[in-house]
């Protein structure tokens, strides 16, 4: 005869509402285990119900920017980044979202925000606090644009590879301005924020340079052409005027007072020179020559040097041969 489940501590076969202890089979002339106290436990885990900011749909943060207060919206050109107000455990900001739109649609859960709006190198930088309502906000910037150009002499435009601008930020003294943009070419449009720029004209590479502080007007384009004092200089080494010119020539120029302003090598070899007198030493063969030469402003032209212009006194250039 097969023993009853019960007297075996089987389970019964009623469905489980509880995991309840089961009881352990008790053999003849073993002692009974002890009673062990266990908590009881749901025969189920209860599911936790999803979040209501996951189930709800998110409400839009819409934004625009204008260049001032009663200005248009800007079309395009725009750069939106959209970051946490929280910083991250390094301390930076962190990216929410991003936007190159004219018009910048953000989804996100309620929250302080900081916006960060560029357009070229004008921007500005605000903290949003969105409720999780539909909103729409425009953001000013307060900027404007300004187009570069500089002539020579009397009014002589300049090659524009041979010319480029620096803009610095307005300040007291020269360590304290910060490069906002660096090789600029002329007749291009920066945007930037209202304000006053200082602005570093160079025409070539060597020693050619007009400085001025332009102002950028808010919602307008500020032209502004910057006034050289300079020329175009093409050295050659001849026999006689008019000449062939001589290859394989090492040039130097200096200043009238001896101060070295730039070296070259060439048979024609060009630079822009500010106005101004200068000494040109030629070398070849061994051979040192020079002239003294005047640079006037806008009047490019050929400095020819004569084999016979021998120096009379020793290149201020050339080493002690030591």
């Amino acid at each position: 005869m097969l023993p009853n489940a019960a007297d075996v501590g089987a389970a019964p076969t009623r469905g489980l509402q509880r995991f309840d202890p089961i009881a352990l089979p008790v053999a003849p002339g073993i002692p009974k285990a002890p009673k062990i106290e266990l908590p009881g436990l749901p025969a189920y885990a209860p599911q936790n119900m999803p979040s209501q900011d996951i189930i709800r749909s998110r409400a839009t943060l819409t934004l625009k920017a204008r260049l001032t207060e009663d200005g248009e919206p800007i079309p395009n050109g725009l750069v939106w980044r959209l970051f946490s107000a929280i910083p991250a455990i390094d301390g930076r900001a962190t990216l929410i979202a991003s936007s190159e739109s004219s018009e910048a649609n953000f989804e996100v859960p309620a929250g302080s925000y900081i916006l960060h709006v560029g357009f070229g190198r004008a921007g500005v930088v605000k903290r949003i606090d969105f409720t999780g309502v539909k909103t729409q906000e425009t953001i000013t910037l307060n900027a404007g644009g300004l187009r570069l150009d500089a002539m020579v002499g009397d009014g002589q435009t300049i090659e524009p590879a041979r010319l480029s601008f620096d803009v610095y930020s307005d300040a007291e003294t020269e360590s304290d301005r910060d490069l906002i943009a660096s090789d600029v070419p002329p007749n291009k449009v920066l945007r930037l924020n209202a304000g006053t720029y200082h602005i570093v004209s160079s025409y070539g590479s060597v020693n050619a340079s007009v400085r001025a502080d332009i102002r950028v007007e808010p919602g307008k384009v500020t032209d502004a052409t910057l006034q050289h004092r300079a020329a175009l200089l093409t050295m050659k080494l001849v026999r006689e005027l008019g000449g062939e010119a001589i290859a394989d020539t090492a040039w130097s120029v200096t200043t009238a007072s001896g101060d070295p302003v730039r070296e070259s090598v060439g048979a024609f070899p060009s630079m822009v020179l500010a106005s101004g007198d200068y000494v040109i030493v030629a070398r070849n063969n061994d051979k040192v020559y020079q002239r003294a030469f005047a640079v006037e402003p806008g009047q490019n032209t050929d400095v020819e040097v004569l084999t016979s212009d021998l120096a009379e006194t020793p290149d201020p250039l050339a080493g002690s041969g030591d």
